[in-house]
């Protein structure tokens, strides 16, 4: 009979003792006001910083001196009456003995990097963790072989699912030294990661990093091209989130946070992993293998889940699941991201449950770039306002900044000098790390306008705006108006090659990358062919 996963865990864990950082007041560090005053420029960024040492085992130390609310730090389910929790304590000691299980029996120096393929199980934030403490950079995959070879990653781990595809492709990969398969079974040729987890000792030091080290590197979700590789360093995301997860978020250590996003994605970075940890909440996980909307309206209703993160194609399918029968007796704060939000969604979601959603902007080359945070009105259909470091604008083809109310860019100043929690290049690809610079500002490929209020109207992606008849029309407001009629669940607009007024089709299913973004450049071939303009009528 197979064990779960909890016994599993608890029977490698045994007390540890975590030291504070020596340099610092463990007050000024763990309450995160020191990391908020540098995403607003008030403090300079440290020259060293590790978000495990300096943060994760910071609040185990908090947690054992009784200073922190009793939630766990980790809380994973799976629907199936399995179960996984973890205190900071506990997650401290279990990421040392990953990092010994790479370090040791996976040979990897610091420096070298592990590609990781994983659902929503408990190892893979173990295994992000571990990274940071060996110095070793992660990366997140869907087209394997292309993503290892542009990698050069030494090191990879799957489970059962991918292992066979994986022999298939590794003797094309010349870089790849050690497979590592997260089973409850052996496989030939694999490094088993339950058994040698098991093994380790958990005496691993945490490796100094510098500030500006690489950490992670994630492929962009390719709904514009081939996908890049963007490199963030320790401090991007291990500071980066601290102002918009206490602000967009809304985040505190008596919170317990689910956001649903697959582990592919930069979101679930950003939400699962950076943002709640730095703020000392819980992150909740289900493992949830596909999007049933009845398991995660049932879910909000059975677990203590205070704050909740999802897309807005997810949300778009909750409220035509009726959220009124349920009762949520612990949200209290809804945030969003990815893509747009449409009003629909956004005041069917309010009617049905009576909380907002508050619409978050970002990138896989940024942290958050603008929100709608607590306390401030909310405009449905706006992105919101400016996150904290960036100045963001909206520039014209010269780089000029636009009026209120004049489309453009979005742009992000990174003259005089580049915000800290930017991406530092896309790796091996100068022409494109230069291609997106305009002047002193870094331009995001969206289009937008800012009102008066400084709020952010979403347009279109710079390859979306539609060209007719000498109106440009951006998909998105399309797409609000299409889903508004009961008929419609989801929609996505391209131009049509008509020559007099274009058309819009309607399918049974929509082209999707990993992260759940519709793939508009795919609908456009379609219409299109390889490599055309748009030119024609919506």
């Amino acid at each position: 009979m197979k064990r779960s996963l909890f016994k599993f865990f608890q029977s490698l864990w045994s007390p540890c003792t975590v030291l504070p950082h020596p340099k610092r007041h463990l007050a000024s560090l763990v309450t995160t006001s020191y990391y908020e005053a540098i995403n607003w420029g008030e403090q300079e960024v440290p020259e060293y910083f590790n978000f495990a040492s300096d943060v994760l085992d910071e609040w185990a130390v908090v947690e054992k001196n009784g200073k922190r609310p009793r939630n766990p730090a980790f809380w994973w389910v799976n629907g199936h009456d399995e179960e996984v929790k973890w205190s900071f304590e506990e997650l401290s000691f279990l990421s040392q003995k990953a990092a010994n299980v790479l370090s040791g029996h996976c040979g990897l120096k610091r420096g070298d990097r592990i590609l990781t393929i994983l659902p929503r199980i408990p190892e893979w934030w173990l295994l992000t963790v571990a990274c940071m403490r060996a110095g070793t950079s992660q990366l997140t995959i869907k087209d394997i072989a292309y993503r290892l070879q542009a990698s050069k990653a030494k090191c990879i781990v799957v489970n059962d699912t991918l292992a066979p595809g994986i022999d298939s492709i590794a003797a094309e990969c010349k870089s790849l030294r050690t497979k590592l398969i997260v089973s409850d079974r052996g496989r030939e040729g694999w490094l088993n990661f339950k058994d040698l987890l098991q093994e380790a000792p958990a005496d691993v030091k945490c490796v100094k990093t510098k500030s500006q080290e690489p950490m992670l590197i994630y492929f962009t979700s390719g709904s514009t091209g081939s996908p890049k590789m963007v490199e963030h360093t320790h401090c991007s995301f291990g500071i980066g989130f601290t102002a918009s997860g206490r602000h967009w978020m809304n985040l505190s250590p008596s919170d317990i946070f689910w956001n649903t996003s697959d582990t592919g994605w930069v979101k679930s970075a950003w939400s699962s992993v950076f943002a709640p940890w730095i703020l000392g909440s819980c992150v909740f996980v289900h493992h949830l293998p596909r999007f049933e909307p009845e398991v995660i309206l049932s879910t909000l209703a059975s677990y203590p889940i205070t704050t909740f993160c999802t897309a807005p194609t997810a949300y778009r399918m909750l409220v035509q699941h009726d959220a009124t029968s349920y009762k949520f007796k612990s949200l209290k704060h809804c945030v969003t991201g990815g893509e747009p939000l449409n009003p629909e969604v956004f005041e069917l979601w309010k009617r049905q449950t009576g909380l907002d959603i508050y619409e978050g902007y970002g990138q896989t080359e940024t942290v958050t770039i603008c929100s709608n945070i607590k306390g401030m009105k909310i405009k449905p259909g706006s992105l919101g306002k400016a996150s904290p470091p960036y100045d963001v604008q909206i520039l014209d083809a010269l780089g000029n900044i636009q009026p209120p109310g004049e489309e453009g860019d979005i742009a992000i100043r990174i003259k005089p000098k580049r915000p800290f929690c930017m991406f530092t290049s896309y790796l091996d690809n100068p022409p494109k790390t230069k291609a997106s610079e305009r002047g002193g500002f870094y331009i995001t490929g969206d289009r937008a306008t800012k009102d008066e209020d400084g709020y952010i109207w979403f347009i279109g992606r710079s390859d979306d705006v539609i060209n007719s008849a000498g109106y440009r029309i951006g998909p998105f407001e399309v797409e609000s108006a299409l889903i508004e009629h009961p008929a419609v669940v989801e929609s996505a607009v391209v131009s049509s090659p008509d020559p007099v007024r274009g058309e819009v089709e309607f399918v049974q299913e929509l082209p999707k990358t990993p992260a759940g973004k519709i793939q508009r450049s795919v609908l456009r071939k379609r219409e299109w062919g390889a490599g055309a303009k748009n030119k024609g009528g919506p």
